[in-house]
């Protein structure tokens, strides 16, 4: 589902601030259009393979939505509080692996610098990246998605 500006979706309403966003109450990927401008200008991560990318990364929230690995660490955050963030960062990562996967399945009909355009997306929206970015320090412990070698990786 595409928007700018604002959306209601099935996890209630949603400005672009957010983002491109998955919605396990609809199952539908939320892709904010003017976030695409704001990978080039704001986070120095141009390209189309960079905005397939994290396509292919909200995707990869539905895949774990599907296999039930959304519920379990659902379950873990709530019976065990002090992993909580642990958990949540896991599931971010495992859906930027993801969306690794996609892209190795399309390898063969990528372009020159298709790669490099996602990398530089997944290091731009690294947490600590951001943190820096925002002139706050690093804290690993705030992470909500996990650092921009996480996501690479």
């Amino acid at each position: 589902m595409f928007y700018r500006d604002r959306v209601e979706s099935g996890c209630g309403a949603a400005s672009s601030a957010v983002g491109p966003f998955y919605c396990p109450g609809d199952r539908y990927v939320y892709l904010d259009l003017s976030f695409h401008g704001a990978m080039d200008r704001q986070l120095q991560a141009p390209g189309d393979f960079a905005w397939a990318y994290v396509i292919a990364y909200e995707v990869g929230h539905h895949v774990q939505q599907q296999l039930g690995t959304s519920a379990e660490v659902d379950r873990v955050c709530r019976e065990g509080p002090d992993r909580a963030n642990e958990a949540s960062v896991r599931l971010e990562l495992e859906a930027d692996c993801y969306a690794g996967v996609w892209a190795n399945g399309v390898f063969r009909s990528l372009e020159p610098g298709d790669v490099e355009e996602a990398m530089r997306a997944s290091d731009a929206v690294g947490d600590d990246r951001m943190q820096r970015q925002a002139g706050r320090q690093v804290d690993p412990d705030s992470f909500t998605h996990g650092s921009s070698a996480q996501r690479r990786a």
